[in-house]
Protein backbone atom coordinates (compact mmCIF):
# COMPACT_ATOMS: atom_id res chain seq x y z
CA UNK A 1 0.00 0.00 0.00
CA UNK A 2 3.07 2.32 -0.24
CA UNK A 3 2.63 3.73 3.24
CA UNK A 4 -1.06 4.36 2.71
CA UNK A 5 -2.29 2.54 5.79
CA UNK A 6 -4.57 4.96 7.64
CA UNK A 7 -5.55 4.41 11.27
CA UNK A 8 -8.50 6.39 12.65
CA UNK A 9 -9.44 6.75 16.31
CA UNK A 10 -11.45 9.20 18.42
CA UNK A 11 -14.35 9.24 20.86
CA UNK A 12 -16.79 10.42 18.18
CA UNK A 13 -16.68 10.55 14.40
CA UNK A 14 -14.46 7.50 13.74
CA UNK A 15 -16.82 5.52 11.55
CA UNK A 16 -18.17 8.47 9.56
CA UNK A 17 -14.62 9.72 8.98
CA UNK A 18 -13.65 6.23 7.80
CA UNK A 19 -16.65 6.12 5.43
CA UNK A 20 -15.85 9.61 4.05
CA UNK A 21 -12.14 8.78 3.71
CA UNK A 22 -12.93 5.55 1.87
CA UNK A 23 -15.10 7.47 -0.60
CA UNK A 24 -12.55 10.28 -1.06
CA UNK A 25 -9.61 7.89 -1.58
CA UNK A 26 -11.61 5.61 -3.89
CA UNK A 27 -11.84 8.49 -6.36
CA UNK A 28 -8.33 7.58 -7.53
CA UNK A 29 -6.93 4.72 -5.44
CA UNK A 30 -7.99 1.10 -4.93
CA UNK A 31 -9.14 1.40 -1.34
CA UNK A 32 -10.14 -1.09 1.34
CA UNK A 33 -11.53 -0.18 4.75
CA UNK A 34 -12.84 -1.84 7.86
CA UNK A 35 -16.37 -3.08 7.44
CA UNK A 36 -18.97 -1.76 9.89
CA UNK A 37 -17.19 -1.00 13.17
CA UNK A 38 -14.66 -3.81 13.09
CA UNK A 39 -12.24 -1.94 15.28
CA UNK A 40 -11.05 -4.38 17.88
CA UNK A 41 -8.69 -7.35 18.22
CA UNK A 42 -10.74 -9.64 15.98
CA UNK A 43 -11.96 -7.06 13.49
CA UNK A 44 -8.67 -5.42 12.59
CA UNK A 45 -6.73 -8.53 11.48
CA UNK A 46 -9.86 -9.59 9.55
CA UNK A 47 -9.88 -6.25 7.72
CA UNK A 48 -6.20 -6.56 6.82
CA UNK A 49 -6.47 -10.17 5.67
CA UNK A 50 -9.59 -9.43 3.61
CA UNK A 51 -8.00 -6.52 1.74
CA UNK A 52 -7.37 -7.45 -1.93
CA UNK A 53 -3.71 -7.87 -2.97
CA UNK A 54 -3.84 -4.82 -5.26
CA UNK A 55 -5.08 -2.49 -2.49
CA UNK A 56 -3.43 0.95 -2.73
CA UNK A 57 -4.89 2.44 0.45
CA UNK A 58 -6.21 0.77 3.60
CA UNK A 59 -8.36 2.63 6.13
CA UNK A 60 -8.85 1.03 9.53
CA UNK A 61 -10.82 2.15 12.53
CA UNK A 62 -9.22 1.66 15.93
CA UNK A 63 -11.41 1.55 19.00
CA UNK A 64 -10.20 1.34 22.56
CA UNK A 65 -11.57 -0.03 25.77
CA UNK A 66 -8.42 0.62 27.80
CA UNK A 67 -4.72 1.46 27.77
CA UNK A 68 -2.43 -0.46 25.42
CA UNK A 69 -5.21 -1.57 23.08
CA UNK A 70 -4.56 0.95 20.29
CA UNK A 71 -0.79 0.43 20.65
CA UNK A 72 -1.40 -3.29 20.09
CA UNK A 73 -3.65 -2.65 17.07
CA UNK A 74 -0.91 -0.40 15.63
CA UNK A 75 1.63 -3.20 15.95
CA UNK A 76 -0.66 -5.29 13.71
CA UNK A 77 -1.69 -2.66 11.14
CA UNK A 78 1.45 -0.46 11.18
CA UNK A 79 -0.32 2.75 10.10
CA UNK A 80 1.67 5.42 8.28
CA UNK A 81 -1.10 7.97 8.71
CA UNK A 82 -2.89 8.40 12.04
CA UNK A 83 -6.10 10.38 12.53
CA UNK A 84 -7.59 11.46 15.87
CA UNK A 85 -11.10 12.94 15.58
CA UNK A 86 -11.92 13.81 19.18
CA UNK A 87 -11.30 13.19 22.85
CA UNK A 88 -14.67 13.17 24.60
CA UNK A 89 -16.47 11.41 27.42
CA UNK A 90 -16.78 7.86 26.07
CA UNK A 91 -15.51 4.78 27.92
CA UNK A 92 -14.33 7.18 30.66
CA UNK A 93 -15.15 4.51 33.26
CA UNK A 94 -12.35 2.31 31.96
CA UNK A 95 -9.48 4.80 31.75
CA UNK A 96 -10.20 7.29 34.51
CA UNK A 97 -11.57 10.38 32.81
CA UNK A 98 -10.77 12.51 29.77
CA UNK A 99 -7.01 12.67 30.34
CA UNK A 100 -7.03 8.87 30.28
CA UNK A 101 -9.02 8.86 27.03
CA UNK A 102 -6.48 11.29 25.52
CA UNK A 103 -3.58 9.10 26.65
CA UNK A 104 -5.14 5.94 25.17
CA UNK A 105 -6.15 7.56 21.85
CA UNK A 106 -2.71 9.15 21.55
CA UNK A 107 -1.09 5.71 21.33
CA UNK A 108 -1.95 5.86 17.61
CA UNK A 109 0.03 9.08 17.17
CA UNK A 110 2.98 7.70 19.17
CA UNK A 111 3.09 4.60 16.95
CA UNK A 112 3.59 6.57 13.70
CA UNK A 113 7.03 6.46 12.01
CA UNK A 114 8.82 9.81 11.63
CA UNK A 115 8.14 9.58 7.89
CA UNK A 116 4.39 9.31 8.64
CA UNK A 117 1.68 11.92 9.13
CA UNK A 118 -0.55 12.68 12.11
CA UNK A 119 -3.90 14.23 11.13
CA UNK A 120 -5.38 15.95 14.17
CA UNK A 121 -8.66 17.76 14.88
CA UNK A 122 -7.49 21.33 15.44
CA UNK A 123 -10.81 22.23 17.12
CA UNK A 124 -10.18 19.83 20.02
CA UNK A 125 -7.54 21.06 22.49
CA UNK A 126 -6.79 17.59 23.87
CA UNK A 127 -6.20 16.27 20.36
CA UNK A 128 -3.94 19.20 19.45
CA UNK A 129 -1.81 18.44 22.53
CA UNK A 130 -0.88 15.11 20.91
CA UNK A 131 1.43 17.04 18.54
CA UNK A 132 4.17 16.72 21.17
CA UNK A 133 3.84 12.93 21.22
CA UNK A 134 5.03 12.28 17.65
CA UNK A 135 8.00 12.88 15.38
CA UNK A 136 5.72 12.47 12.34
CA UNK A 137 4.53 15.36 10.18
CA UNK A 138 1.39 16.98 11.69
CA UNK A 139 -1.61 18.28 9.74
CA UNK A 140 -4.51 19.90 11.59
CA UNK A 141 -8.04 20.12 10.21
CA UNK A 142 -10.80 22.29 11.60
CA UNK A 143 -13.83 24.52 11.29
CA UNK A 144 -11.67 27.60 11.95
CA UNK A 145 -9.31 29.32 9.53
CA UNK A 146 -6.13 28.54 11.48
CA UNK A 147 -6.13 24.84 10.55
CA UNK A 148 -4.09 23.40 7.64
CA UNK A 149 -7.27 21.91 6.17
CA UNK A 150 -9.84 24.55 7.08
CA UNK A 151 -13.48 25.32 6.41
CA UNK A 152 -13.24 28.93 5.23
CA UNK A 153 -16.94 29.51 4.51
CA UNK A 154 -20.12 27.46 4.68
CA UNK A 155 -23.89 27.42 4.37
CA UNK A 156 -26.40 25.10 6.08
CA UNK A 157 -29.62 24.18 4.27
CA UNK A 158 -33.06 23.63 5.86
CA UNK A 159 -32.35 19.92 6.34
CA UNK A 160 -29.10 20.62 8.21
CA UNK A 161 -26.69 19.74 5.38
CA UNK A 162 -23.46 21.76 5.14
CA UNK A 163 -21.91 23.05 1.90
CA UNK A 164 -18.43 24.43 2.46
CA UNK A 165 -15.33 25.90 0.88
CA UNK A 166 -12.16 24.29 2.19
CA UNK A 167 -8.60 25.64 2.10
CA UNK A 168 -5.93 22.91 2.01
CA UNK A 169 -2.16 22.66 1.35
CA UNK A 170 -3.16 21.07 -1.99
CA UNK A 171 -5.53 23.83 -3.11
CA UNK A 172 -9.02 25.06 -2.31
CA UNK A 173 -12.14 23.00 -2.98
CA UNK A 174 -15.92 23.19 -2.54
CA UNK A 175 -17.73 20.21 -1.07
CA UNK A 176 -21.33 19.33 -0.16
CA UNK A 177 -21.21 17.11 2.93
CA UNK A 178 -23.48 14.10 2.28
CA UNK A 179 -24.86 13.83 5.84
CA UNK A 180 -26.48 16.49 8.04
CA UNK A 181 -24.67 18.32 10.83
CA UNK A 182 -21.65 20.56 11.35
CA UNK A 183 -19.94 17.59 13.08
CA UNK A 184 -20.19 15.74 9.75
CA UNK A 185 -18.44 18.70 8.07
CA UNK A 186 -15.57 18.18 10.54
CA UNK A 187 -15.38 14.48 9.61
CA UNK A 188 -15.34 15.47 5.93
CA UNK A 189 -12.38 17.81 6.55
CA UNK A 190 -10.48 14.89 8.11
CA UNK A 191 -11.24 12.78 5.03
CA UNK A 192 -9.97 15.51 2.67
CA UNK A 193 -6.76 15.70 4.73
CA UNK A 194 -6.32 11.92 4.47
CA UNK A 195 -6.87 12.04 0.70
CA UNK A 196 -4.40 14.91 0.29
CA UNK A 197 -1.67 13.11 2.22
CA UNK A 198 -2.29 10.02 0.06
CA UNK A 199 -1.80 12.05 -3.12
CA UNK A 200 -5.42 12.29 -4.29
CA UNK A 201 -6.32 15.63 -5.91
CA UNK A 202 -8.75 17.74 -3.88
CA UNK A 203 -11.27 17.88 -6.75
CA UNK A 204 -11.30 14.09 -7.04
CA UNK A 205 -11.48 13.68 -3.28
CA UNK A 206 -14.39 16.11 -2.95
CA UNK A 207 -16.39 14.42 -5.72
CA UNK A 208 -15.73 11.02 -4.16
CA UNK A 209 -16.68 12.25 -0.71
CA UNK A 210 -19.98 13.66 -1.96
CA UNK A 211 -21.01 10.16 -3.04
CA UNK A 212 -20.09 8.58 0.32
CA UNK A 213 -22.45 6.12 1.92
CA UNK A 214 -22.36 6.18 5.69
CA UNK A 215 -22.49 3.00 7.75
CA UNK A 216 -26.03 2.09 8.89
CA UNK A 217 -27.67 4.01 11.75
CA UNK A 218 -25.40 7.07 11.37
CA UNK A 219 -27.51 10.24 10.91
CA UNK A 220 -29.91 8.38 8.59
CA UNK A 221 -32.81 10.61 7.59
CA UNK A 222 -36.26 9.06 7.20
CA UNK A 223 -39.64 10.64 6.39
CA UNK A 224 -42.78 9.31 8.09
CA UNK A 225 -46.09 8.72 6.33
CA UNK A 226 -47.28 12.07 7.74
CA UNK A 227 -44.20 13.89 6.47
CA UNK A 228 -42.14 14.35 9.64
CA UNK A 229 -38.36 14.02 9.30
CA UNK A 230 -36.74 11.45 11.61
CA UNK A 231 -32.95 11.42 11.99
CA UNK A 232 -31.85 7.99 13.22
CA UNK A 233 -28.42 7.93 14.84
CA UNK A 234 -28.85 4.75 16.86
CA UNK A 235 -25.42 3.18 16.60
CA UNK A 236 -24.01 4.72 19.74
CA UNK A 237 -24.22 7.72 22.04
CA UNK A 238 -21.92 9.72 24.26
CA UNK A 239 -22.29 13.34 25.43
CA UNK A 240 -20.35 14.82 22.51
CA UNK A 241 -22.23 12.89 19.82
CA UNK A 242 -25.66 13.54 21.38
CA UNK A 243 -24.86 17.25 21.69
CA UNK A 244 -23.77 17.35 18.03
CA UNK A 245 -26.98 15.59 16.95
CA UNK A 246 -29.13 18.00 19.00
CA UNK A 247 -27.37 20.98 17.39
CA UNK A 248 -28.06 19.43 13.98
CA UNK A 249 -31.75 19.13 14.89
CA UNK A 250 -31.76 22.79 16.00
CA UNK A 251 -30.39 23.81 12.59
CA UNK A 252 -33.19 22.03 10.71
CA UNK A 253 -36.22 24.10 9.75
CA UNK A 254 -39.18 22.91 11.84
CA UNK A 255 -42.00 24.09 14.09
CA UNK A 256 -41.49 21.25 16.57
CA UNK A 257 -38.36 19.32 17.53
CA UNK A 258 -38.43 16.04 19.45
CA UNK A 259 -35.61 13.77 20.64
CA UNK A 260 -36.09 10.15 21.67
CA UNK A 261 -32.97 9.40 23.70
CA UNK A 262 -31.60 6.17 25.13
CA UNK A 263 -28.97 5.87 27.82
CA UNK A 264 -25.37 7.01 27.26
CA UNK A 265 -23.45 3.99 28.55
CA UNK A 266 -20.05 3.67 30.26
CA UNK A 267 -19.80 7.20 31.66
CA UNK A 268 -17.91 7.91 34.87
CA UNK A 269 -20.30 10.72 35.95
CA UNK A 270 -23.48 9.46 34.32
CA UNK A 271 -26.08 11.53 36.16
CA UNK A 272 -24.39 14.88 35.56
CA UNK A 273 -23.68 14.07 31.88
CA UNK A 274 -27.31 13.09 31.20
CA UNK A 275 -28.60 16.20 32.99
CA UNK A 276 -26.26 18.38 30.93
CA UNK A 277 -27.72 16.93 27.72
CA UNK A 278 -31.27 17.55 29.00
CA UNK A 279 -30.34 21.18 29.71
CA UNK A 280 -28.82 21.60 26.23
CA UNK A 281 -31.97 20.16 24.63
CA UNK A 282 -34.14 22.61 26.58
CA UNK A 283 -31.90 25.50 25.51
CA UNK A 284 -32.17 24.41 21.85
CA UNK A 285 -35.96 24.02 22.03
CA UNK A 286 -35.95 20.23 21.69
CA UNK A 287 -38.49 18.14 23.68
CA UNK A 288 -36.82 15.06 25.18
CA UNK A 289 -38.44 11.68 25.78
CA UNK A 290 -36.29 8.91 27.26
CA UNK A 291 -36.48 5.19 26.55
CA UNK A 292 -35.25 2.85 29.28
CA UNK A 293 -33.55 5.45 31.50
CA UNK A 294 -34.62 8.12 33.99
CA UNK A 295 -31.18 9.78 34.03
CA UNK A 296 -32.25 12.64 31.73
CA UNK A 297 -35.01 13.69 34.15
CA UNK A 298 -37.32 13.55 31.10
CA UNK A 299 -40.57 11.61 30.59
CA UNK A 300 -39.75 7.90 30.21
CA UNK A 301 -41.66 6.04 27.47
CA UNK A 302 -41.67 2.54 25.97
CA UNK A 303 -40.51 1.72 22.42
CA UNK A 304 -44.15 1.31 21.25
CA UNK A 305 -45.12 4.71 22.65
CA UNK A 306 -42.12 6.32 20.96
CA UNK A 307 -43.13 4.80 17.62
CA UNK A 308 -46.72 6.00 18.04
CA UNK A 309 -45.60 9.52 18.97
CA UNK A 310 -43.28 9.87 15.98
CA UNK A 311 -45.91 8.45 13.62
CA UNK A 312 -48.34 11.13 14.82
CA UNK A 313 -45.97 14.08 14.23
CA UNK A 314 -46.92 16.44 11.41
CA UNK A 315 -44.87 17.51 8.40
CA UNK A 316 -43.57 20.57 10.28
CA UNK A 317 -41.75 18.40 12.84
CA UNK A 318 -38.28 16.86 13.04
CA UNK A 319 -37.19 14.12 15.43
CA UNK A 320 -33.92 12.59 16.55
CA UNK A 321 -33.58 8.98 17.72
CA UNK A 322 -30.27 8.37 19.51
CA UNK A 323 -28.87 6.10 22.21
CA UNK A 324 -26.00 3.77 23.08
CA UNK A 325 -25.79 0.28 21.54
CA UNK A 326 -27.42 -1.23 24.66
CA UNK A 327 -30.57 0.87 24.12
CA UNK A 328 -31.11 -0.67 20.64
CA UNK A 329 -33.21 2.30 19.54
CA UNK A 330 -33.21 1.14 15.92
CA UNK A 331 -36.30 -0.74 17.19
CA UNK A 332 -38.08 2.63 17.17
CA UNK A 333 -37.12 3.29 13.56
CA UNK A 334 -38.08 -0.19 12.36
CA UNK A 335 -41.56 0.31 13.86
CA UNK A 336 -42.29 3.58 12.04
CA UNK A 337 -44.66 3.96 9.09
CA UNK A 338 -42.26 5.50 6.57
CA UNK A 339 -42.92 7.01 3.18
Amino acid sequence: TNGRVVGITGSVGKTSTKDFAHAALSASLRTASSDKSFNNDQGLPTTILNAPDDTEALVVEMGMRGFGEIARLCSIARPHIGVVTAVAAAHTERVGGLEGVAKAKGELIEALPSSGTAILNGDDARVVQMTSRTSANVIKYGLTASADVAMTSHTIDDAGYVSMTVATPWGNVDVNVPAPGVHMASNALAALAIAGVCGVSMEDAARGLESARLSPMRMETHVTARGAKVVADCYNANPASVAAALHTLANMRAARRVAILGVMAELADAKAEHERIAALAAELGVEVFAVGTDLYGAPVIEIEAAVKMLDELGADAVALVKGSRVARLERVVSGLSLR
